[in-house]
């Protein structure tokens, strides 16, 4: 259940309009409007359903009326980590939304730090899943000297740092850029003249596999604000060599079997440079792929789901008269 498209084929529900507001250096889709949280609310008691699973629970959107509600025992899944967030704020407010939810959930260390900094209270670590069989099909080789960026084309996502090691890198390397966003035209037109860019626009999720399996390198050049890393688990998963910056939701994943290639956010200069070292020496690029292998199987889809499951059976065994969950929105 949530605003905007919502894939009908899963069981999806939409409830109104989704409206696009800045945050944390990027885009999140919300519906603040107050009949968007009503119809929310309406459907989820019509349901009966024994939880409820709130993903940012404290986002001024549905989740809010959900709170406030309280039809059901809830789970709520934070997601968001760095400094540039409406805690700064809005905390002192939030906490006590924060405490009608029984069960909290962070997707990394640095996503629950945030939250415990701003809110109080103790959190599961439950990492983000990724369907590993979907990225294991064999590969056709990688290309040459191939860079591929994928994500939103905004500042925080450093697109910019990456397309201006283009000077510092040997004209053999070219670069292909997944996704599109509000930086789009203007770094289409900036680097108009290098043929060496290749704009792939929104692939499909086998369109996304293809390109991770043809790429030498995936390059994840984020500024700040990333509190997991899902493109990293996905290349990772690819059997695809990262270089990536040294942000605390890329390093968290990481850094646990040295599984990417870490540069300082923001520079160029070093960007390049471990762009080139993880193209030119091939056991460098073998290791990170061995060691991304490694990783990828303790975030299985899978294994997140049976994780969350026994979450939701311990807070229906909990209630008086307690019974097997029946069914979980």
């Amino acid at each position: 259940m949530a605003p905007g498209e919502v894939p009908r084929d899963c069981g999806g529900i939409s409830v109104g309009r989704a409206f696009g507001f800045r945050v944390n250096g990027s885009i999140a889709p919300m519906a603040p409007q107050p009949a968007a949280g009503a119809r929310a609310v309406r459907a989820i008691r019509r349901g009966g359903f024994d939880v409820l699973h709130l993903h940012e629970p404290l986002a001024p959107s549905i989740t809010i009326p959900v709170l406030l509600a309280r039809p059901a025992p809830m789970v709520g899944t934070f997601h968001a980590a760095g400094h540039r967030t409406p805690y700064r704020w809005a905390a002192p407010l939030l906490r006590g939304l924060a405490n009608r939810i029984e069960v909290r959930a962070a997707v990394s260390e640095p996503a629950a730090q945030l939250a415990r900094q701003h809110l109080g209270g103790s959190y599961e670590l439950l990492f983000n899943g990724i369907d590993v069989s979907r990225y294991q099909a064999p590969a056709a080789g990688a290309a040459s000297m191939t860079i591929l960026f994928l994500g939103r084309h905004e500042p925080r996502k450093g697109l910019d740092v990456l397309l201006d090691t283009l000077p510092l890198l040997p004209r053999c390397v070219s670069v292909r850029v997944a996704g599109t966003g509000p930086a789009t035209a203007r770094l289409r037109e900036r680097h108009r003249s290098d043929q060496r860019i290749r704009w792939l626009g929104r692939l499909t999720e086998a369109g996304k596999i293809r390109e991770l399996h043809a790429a030498s390198v995936l390059c994840a050049p984020s500024r700040h604000g990333e509190s997991f890393g899902m493109v990293l688990l996905e290349a990772m998963a690819a059997g695809t060599p990262i270089v990536a910056s040294d942000v605390p939701g890329y390093r968290s994943l990481s850094s646990q079997a040295d599984a990417a290639h870490l540069v300082p956010p923001g520079d160029p200069g070093a960007l390049a440079a471990g762009l080139l070292q993880v193209l030119s020496d091939h056991r460098l690029a073998a290791d990170l792929r061995a060691n991304g292998a490694e990783i990828v199987t303790r975030f299985s889809m899978d294994a997140l789901a049976l994780r969350y499951a026994q979450i939701y059976h311990r807070l229906t065994a909990n209630r008086p008269g307690g019974r097997q969950v029946r069914r979980t929105a």
